[in-house]
């Protein structure tokens, strides 16, 4: 059971993807099809053709100048190393091809246990969220619990009727998180609107400079978005579309939800805020 700790400026989250303990299982086990973000198709089960015999990758420093950036903004959120490692002690998909296909019918179950620990991670670091503590430890242990099941129990795991029960709450954390960043001085009519864009489509919208504080982004489509210098703090952005979003001066370091994988498909600045446990992407601007 990993320890909590307060975050401080640099620190790493503790649910995060550590590639080089891992057997490469999201370049073998995962499907995608050529699109903007993947050069070419590639079949579930299938080791990817830049996938090294070491279980790195060939073009990692070049992914989206080769065409993928869909794997840049991937996270497993540390299910590789927990496959690879614990489910089964170390043993290589190449290495024993007889656990091949459970392999990659496990990782896929963990990477969504392992997203839902981070969530619920990241909640209960925050000061809003008191009242509801125990029950996002709760959940938390509950989660970390089922991801040290063996790989048979895995496979048959009930995953919907969990994340329902996590998804309860991690809105009780976002509501609490939210209505303490909302400006006072918002009517209750503002506050309904920007609580409705929550699975917006916003492609392309116009939000620089915009007052977010507090808003629900939930799931929203922000594609291409031009967010500049826009205010996030206490703002839900759990499963936002942020590719190729322009963040560049946006303040984030308060936000709620936002990962690694979200902050690698969008275009930023060495002005933007992030969460200390996120990395500034190599590819933003200076």
């Amino acid at each position: 059971m990993k320890e909590m700790e307060s975050p401080a400026e640099g620190s790493a989250h503790p649910y995060r993807s550590e590639c080089e303990r891992c057997f490469g299982l999201c370049c073998v086990a995962l499907s995608y099809t050529k699109s903007a973000d993947f050069a070419f198709t590639k079949e579930a089960g299938t080791p990817c053709s830049h996938l090294r015999p070491d279980s790195r990758c060939r073009i990692h420093a070049d992914l989206r100048v080769s065409g993928f950036r869909g794997c840049v903004g991937y996270e497993c959120f540390g299910a590789g190393q927990q496959v690879s490692e614990i489910t089964y002690a170390g043993k290589d998909w190449r290495a024993h091809p007889e656990l091949a296909a459970e392999m990659f019918r496990v990782f896929p179950i963990m990477q969504q246990l392992y997203e839902m620990l981070a969530y619920l991670w990241e909640a209960e670091q925050r000061e809003e969220t008191l009242p509801i503590r125990d029950g996002l430890r709760h959940a938390r242990e509950t989660t970390e619990a089922l991801t040290r099941l063996s790989a048979e129990a895995l496979a048959l795991l009930d995953v919907p009727s969990h994340r329902a029960i996590v998804k309860e709450q991690l809105l009780q954390a976002s509501a609490l998180v939210r209505a303490a960043a909302a400006p006072q001085e918002r009517s209750s009519g503002s506050r309904s609107a920007a609580a409705s864009r929550r699975g917006s489509d916003l492609i392309g919208a116009r939000l620089a400079g915009a007052d977010l504080r507090g808003a629900e982004l939930r799931g929203a489509l922000l594609i291409a978005a031009d967010l500049r210098g826009a205010d996030l703090r206490g703002t839900d952005v759990l499963g936002a579309d942020f590719r190729d979003a322009n963040l560049c001066g946006a303040d984030l370091a308060d936000c709620l939800y936002l990962t690694q994988a979200q902050v690698n498909a969008a275009v930023g600045d060495a002005a933007t805020k992030l969460p200390a446990w996120l990395n500034r992407p190599e590819h933003w601007q200076s």
